[in-house]
């Protein structure tokens, strides 16, 4: 039987625009020592995967600051409050791209470092994707649109195009519900 950690303190540190970061302190159920843990409290995040009835992927290259580098990815972001999660796959669709199409269809979560992070990053499908509108882009977002056949996928992270471990992992969930590239 696997035993749990207790709580015995949680301090904010610092409290930024889309995260915070706490000191907590835990009891170690094995050692019964006490040990300084550092955590980040940041909303759910979600990853949607657009396909367009033609067969291509709407993916989005953007700037990432953390990497100081363009990165190719699929819409995402965060919920934000009241926020359902398909709710907001397809806000962040709409918003980062222009597309709209069917319901999203949740095909798997996954939590992005559960040893840092609180969040759980939900990843929906949505089919029939078709340009409705202009992008409605955040101040802080400088997004290009591109539509990708779907069975370049594979070699686009299999030659380090796609580098986003949270991308990768939305397309195995596609590629495991569904069984095809």
């Amino acid at each position: 039987m696997t035993l749990s950690w207790k709580l015995l303190h949680s301090k904010l540190l610092q409290s930024c625009r889309v995260f915070n970061v706490k000191k907590v302190n835990y009891r170690s159920p094995r050692t019964g020592r006490d040990h300084d843990f550092f955590i980040i409290e940041s909303p759910d995040w979600v990853n949607v995967i657009p396909l367009t009835p033609e067969g291509n992927v709407i993916l989005v290259k953007q700037f990432r600051f953390g990497t100081q580098d363009y990165s190719l990815e699929i819409p995402g972001g965060m919920l934000d409050d009241g926020d359902t999660p398909a709710e907001a796959a397809s806000r962040e669709l709409i918003e980062e791209t222009g597309y709209t199409g069917d319901e999203p269809v949740l095909i798997g979560t996954v939590h992005p470092n559960p040893a840092i992070h609180t969040n759980r990053c939900y990843t929906y499908l949505v089919k029939n994707a078709t340009l409705q509108n202009f992008p409605r882009q955040d101040s802080t977002e400088d997004i290009e649109v591109l539509s990708v056949p779907l069975r370049e996928i594979p070699s686009l992270i299999r030659d380090g195009k796609i580098t986003h471990a949270l991308v990768i992992a939305a397309f195995y969930w596609y590629l495991t519900k569904t069984g095809s590239e």
